[in-house]
């Protein structure tokens, strides 16, 4: 009985100091300065690029041409 409530003040102590551990870095990370420069570049994303577009399409159309043509291989009477 007296391991159980030991054990729990050790969690609840634990977890205290744990709390006040991650706010003072917190408030830490408010303090520190910081110089920053800007830089802006332009990138395209890969789907915006139409070859990617027009190889999926013919992709696409590969498979199902696959697909509709796979079902037709039945046994001949």
């Amino acid at each position: 009985m007296n391991i159980t409530l030991l054990t729990k003040k050790l969690q609840k102590f634990a977890f205290t100091i744990l709390t006040l551990f991650f706010g003072i870095m917190a408030s830490a990370q408010d303090t520190v300065p910081v110089t920053t420069s800007t830089k802006t570049t332009t990138t395209e994303e890969w789907y915006m690029d139409p070859t990617y577009l027009i190889i999926g399409g013919v992709v696409l159309i590969i498979v199902i041409a696959l697909l509709v043509r796979g079902g037709g291989r039945g046994t001949r009477d």
